[in-house]
């Protein structure tokens, strides 16, 4: 019993050793900025009064939270954030079930749906600005004009819905992907049978095909919120937060902070923020997940 008690012991000793460089790694790379981030966001720090630095206390979030523009950024977030997954979850559902059926060409379809999700943010961004929305020479400008309507100023006149419209087309191959997966592990004899006990095309969708996805709908609404958070580079590219503050989310309030405006310590306190909020958010929807899982 000693022997085989102290084997393991060390054996556990070992494995120990292994993975404490990784680890300790790992928490150096994220506990570091964490703490300079929360540091920062006491200090007064302004890279363009560097005289006026010193311990600011909660002045920061104070600032912060009476500012009209933070609680614009955070809603801009919500309704972004609640569009694209909106648009994403109902778009991968619907396309997982047509890519399901068997029709010619199937294989080189699923591919092409699927390859905007590997495209780079910045360059999606720059194709649609240039060669879809642009309302000279854009696709949809083209469009407009054959059906004899005006073309559409999208980033001046519909700033919002271009964004969303743009990350829609980026994350929906994402979501077919994982829907998609889901959907061909679904029972074939099930289906048959409800289809022999009368059941239509709808009555399989919302009562088989759908309860079956919805782990898999979990899993896209998890992932998706973690990301969509921190959307930054098509609004960067196409609008910079424009016009005025219609497109402003919190990540480009945060970028604006510290960038344009030069104030560490608000930027870091914004930066403090959206790490809680984003992690009230993960807790919500890890615990969501777990009980789908559960069930």
């Amino acid at each position: 019993m000693r022997t085989r008690a102290s084997g393991r012991t060390v054996g556990g000793l070992r494995t120990l050793s292994l993975q404490a460089p990784a680890v300790t790694l790992l928490l150096l790379w994220m506990l570091i900025p964490l703490g300079m981030t929360l540091w920062f966001s006491f200090q007064r720090y302004n890279m363009l009064m560097p005289g006026m630095s010193g311990f600011a206390g909660f002045e920061n979030y104070r600032y912060l939270l009476t500012d009209p523009a933070l609680w614009s950024s955070m809603g801009t977030t919500l309704v972004l954030v609640g569009s694209v997954l909106a648009i994403t979850v109902i778009g991968g559902i619907l396309l997982a079930v047509l890519f399901q059926q068997e029709f010619l060409g199937r294989g080189i379809a699923r591919i092409l749906i699927i390859s905007p999700f590997f495209v780079m943010p910045t360059v999606s961004a720059l194709i649609w600005q240039n060669m879809i929305m642009h309302p000279v020479n854009g696709v949809l400008a083209w469009l407009f004009g054959v059906f004899g309507l005006p073309s559409v100023e999208w980033f001046s006149e519909l700033p919002l819905v271009s964004i969303i419209i743009i990350v829609s087309w980026e994350w929906l191959p994402f979501a077919l992907l994982i829907l998609l997966t889901a959907l061909q592990s679904l029972d074939e004899d099930q289906v048959e049978a409800a289809r022999m006990d009368g059941a239509g095309p709808l009555a399989i969708f919302f009562f088989i095909t759908l309860p079956h996805l919805k782990r898999a709908i979990s899993v896209v609404i998890m992932i998706e919120m973690i990301f969509l958070l921190s959307i930054f580079a098509e609004i960067f590219v196409t609008t910079s937060g424009g016009p005025g503050l219609a497109t402003t989310n919190l990540a480009y309030f945060i970028y604006i902070r510290a960038l344009f405006e030069f104030d560490v310590g608000g930027a870091s306190a914004g930066g403090v923020i959206a790490i809680i909020l984003a992690n009230i958010v993960a807790i919500f929807l890890i615990r969501t997940v777990a009980k789908n899982l559960e069930n």
